[in-house]
């Protein structure tokens, strides 16, 4: 079996020099423009000297009208370049390889944060207080995907490894993948294959005009009843994807130890059936050197962790060790400010339950 700190590749031929992968996580530490602040940059080079093999930052929108929270960073303009670049920079002073996470909230866009009713695949009802998305015609649609090439690009020339697609957690990729929030009756909706159209166009969009040394990794919920996806729509898109010059999957498990109805995890099904043909990472309440191993007996290729890296910067370096068990949770805000989060990010960690001493 694999162990933690051996490498792997990409199919594009791109060298991940440990199977540690830094997940995307919302920080919030950015500048109200989208652009990035130093903090942010400080936080994922830290990770970076702590060995993490693959550094994938937070989310970051693609058009204005796709930011989902505050502090969020974006990819939509070209006055971004700088600070991408910086960020680029900085991480290619160790060996981490590093990939922007690109998306669009959709319906999870806020109007308090856009200041427009927020658009999606179809029209969907978000909430009281928001009430429900408008359905993106037909032109917008393209344009999204212009808006997705036009980031990647961005991030090419910044310097970045690649891009991960969001097509995970309810956002407008997986809108549009989801039989729940896609009723559309154009290209664009309608069967499995059909609702994969909106991703499929924008992989090939970015493949033609960035370079094949370029990574592109997609991002998925394999099931996920909200939207509307089940684990056989989720295996049909995978072989669709597989078809693709995509370069690696990475599935959100939430639970990498849940066992389905099938007595297999997840990742388990699905590495037994796709690994052979692609790379995949795969994320879900790992803590410890002995979860990360048992994904890796599962099949993955790679392990991602995004809440232990907070207050373990230096994880990945000592994974390796099968007995690392790093402390748990509850932490104080000094160690984490230790551990450099700025007080931004703190202060939405102790949203989380049971994370900072003096949070929720």
């Amino acid at each position: 079996m694999p162990s933690m700190d051996e490498y792997w590749e990409m199919r594009n031929g791109l060298v991940i020099p440990n199977r540690s992968v830094l997940a995307a996580m919302t920080n919030k530490q950015s500048h109200a423009n989208g652009t990035l602040s130093h903090e942010e940059v400080r936080f994922l080079q830290r990770r970076a000297e702590g060995g993490f093999g693959l550094i994938t930052t937070a989310a970051s929108h693609v058009q204005e009208s796709g930011q989902g929270w505050v502090g969020e960073f974006g990819v939509w303009g070209d006055h971004h370049l700088p600070g991408l670049t910086l960020l680029a920079t900085q991480l290619k002073q160790h060996a981490s390889k590093s990939f922007v996470q690109i998306f669009h909230g959709g319906m999870r866009a806020p109007s308090s944060i856009t200041g427009q009713q927020a658009s999606s695949a179809s029209v969907n009802f978000i909430s009281e207080s928001e009430g429900s998305s408008r359905s993106l015609s037909t032109s917008e649609v393209e344009e999204t995907i212009s808006c997705f090439i036009k980031a990647a690009q961005r991030c090419e020339a910044a310097g970045f490894d690649g891009v991960e697609l969001h097509g995970a957690h309810g956002y407008l990729i997986a809108q549009f993948l989801g039989s729940n929030t896609n009723r559309r009756g154009d290209a664009f909706g309608g069967d499995v294959e059909q609702r994969c159209t909106f991703l499929l166009r924008i992989i090939r969009g970015i493949r033609e005009v960035v370079n094949d040394e370029f990574a592109i990794m997609v991002r998925l919920s394999p099931v996920s009843d909200e939207i509307g996806i089940t684990m056989d729509d989720t295996k049909q898109v995978i072989e669709l994807l597989i078809k693709e010059k995509i370069d690696a999957l990475h599935i959100s498990c939430w639970d990498v130890f849940e066992k389905q109805e099938n007595n297999q995890t997840i990742t388990k099904e699905l590495c037994s059936i796709y690994s052979k043909s692609i790379p995949i990472v795969s994320t879900g309440s790992v803590w410890s050197a002995e979860d990360a191993q048992f994904v890796l007996d599962q099949g993955a290729q790679a392990v991602g962790v995004a809440r232990v890296a907070l207050p373990h910067p230096d994880w990945a370096s000592l994974v390796k060790d099968l007995t690392y068990n790093p402390k748990a949770a509850p932490f104080t805000p000094q160690e984490l400010l230790s551990a450099d989060l700025s007080p931004t990010f703190v202060d939405y960690m102790r949203r989380w339950r049971g994370f900072v001493t003096d949070g929720r």
